[in-house]
């Protein structure tokens, strides 16, 4: 039987439990066609290149197909008039990587990777905002002015 990666997008208002309804649904169309679903990989929410029926970011799922090429069309029919999915893609593979996915193999690595140290910091001046200047500054325009006497004595003379 030929192989097939699918790809959907759920909106973004769904649970994620909802999303593996989907999935539950695209997976009973296959087995009963005679097919298997060899894998199956949520992606999480995921933000969009641009927005989809008024969506910035929806949940994306990809399916690894085993079935005959009717199925294959059932679950696009089905897909299609799922209200819920904004988008899908199927291709034919020839065969289906068992190895974790390209998107969830970058998303390990991210959290791995050490986010404790970020590098010396700049020196205050030049490119500061301005805003959290120290009190203390030994520059003219932020010294103290003394006082005269006669001004603290608050009298006139």
């Amino acid at each position: 039987m030929p192989l097939y990666e699918t790809v959907l997008i759920a909106r973004n208002d769904l649970t994620q439990q909802q999303v593996e309804t989907i999935g539950d649904q695209v997976t009973s169309i296959i087995t009963e066609a005679g097919g298997e679903v060899k894998k199956r990989e949520y992606w999480g929410l995921r933000g969009l290149a641009y927005r989809i029926k008024k969506n910035r970011k929806g949940h994306y799922m990809l399916l690894g197909l085993d079935c005959p090429a009717t199925a294959e069309q059932e679950v696009a029919r089905q897909l299609g008039l799922n209200e819920d999915v904004l988008r899908h893609m199927t291709l034919r593979v020839e065969a289906i990587d068992e190895a974790p996915s390209a998107i969830l193999a970058k998303r390990g690595d991210d959290r791995e990777r050490d986010r404790g140290f970020r590098g010396p910091r700049p020196p205050a001046g030049r490119f500061s905002s301005g805003r959290g200047r120290d009190r203390n500054d030994d520059r003219e325009e932020y010294r103290a002015r003394p006082r005269d006497e006669s001004e603290t004595a608050g009298g006139e003379e």
